[in-house]
């Protein structure tokens, strides 16, 4: 991966179960200069059961309290043609394109894809069976770690060091998976603890409101920052309302970016300019 720091503008299920809100994503995604967007890739029926309440906030944000998990995920279902259709499209932007896999069936469907490195979600980090399966299909990873500790990060990374996957092609994602994430509740220094007990590139997935913790995250070493975005806070989801809107991504990038110049390299040189007498 590039020195450059990774942004992944997070479309995830913002598009509704629209492709045209999807590409209108793509579109926004690519206008702010992030490197990837990424979607999520799943089979409704594999990963939630039919009788799985919605989360708090998703029922606020929907406004549905009747309806089931299963229901609203159902309604956001992207099919195998959508998935390379928005594959396509983003090559036409100039974008590079990224999706999740929920299941064992949309890891095979993501290798079908092409994606660039395999994303591993914080749900899926101690499902065993399914980080096997992507270990022998993929060889480069990023590894959200919001519902997980550091025993359950550690037995994550053996079966990737099973499967003869080097380090170096791991990137281990501190995240809170409080949508939103309260700044109390960030803990941006066990990123830090991360890289320190693993001796692994760090990044960091963000749900806090506004770009702050990102960049903060960019100038304590993190590689890739990914943040959820949507065309309009107020539509209707589970995740707009913790998105940012469209100005803000590019808002965040360009900061990004900008830190990304101002750290520039560790060797202390004398500074340019004029010293002016005080």
């Amino acid at each position: 991966m590039k020195n450059n720091v990774i942004i992944i503008a997070e479309a995830g299920v913002n598009h509704n179960g629209d492709i045209d809100t999807a590409k209108k994503l793509i579109d926004v995604a690519e206008n702010a200069g992030a490197d990837f967007v990424k979607f999520q890739t799943f089979i409704s029926e594999e990963v939630i059961s039919k009788n799985t309440k919605k989360a708090s906030y998703q029922i606020r944000n929907t406004k549905k309290s009747n309806e089931s998990q299963l229901e609203m995920v159902k309604k956001l279902e992207l099919s195998r043609d959508e998935h390379f259709e928005l594959k396509k499209y983003c090559i036409t932007k100039k974008i590079k394109f990224l999706s999740t896999a929920f299941d064992l069936s949309s890891i095979d469907l993501l290798k079908e894809l092409k994606v660039s490195f395999f994303k591993v979600p914080s749900g899926e980090i101690t499902n065993l069976p399914y980080l096997r399966k992507a270990a022998k299909n993929f060889n480069k990873f990023i590894i959200s770690t919001g519902m997980s500790n550091i025993k359950e990060i550690n037995a994550a990374l053996n079966v990737f060091k099973e499967n003869k996957i080097p380090k170096d092609k791991i990137i281990i994602m501190h995240c809170n998976t409080q949508y939103p994430t309260p700044m109390k509740n960030v803990n941006l220094r066990a990123m830090i603890s991360i890289k320190k007990k693993f001796n692994v590139n760090i990044g960091y997935s963000d749900h806090t409101q506004g770009i702050e913790v990102p960049i903060a995250a960019v100038a304590m070493g993190a590689k890739v920052i990914e943040k959820h975005f949507t065309l309009n806070k107020n539509m209707t989801g589970p995740d707009h309302k913790a998105s940012l809107n469209p100005s803000e991504l590019k808002e965040m990038v360009i900061a990004i970016r900008n830190i990304q110049t101002a750290l520039g390299t560790k060797k202390k040189e004398p500074s340019i300019g004029e010293l002016r007498n005080i």
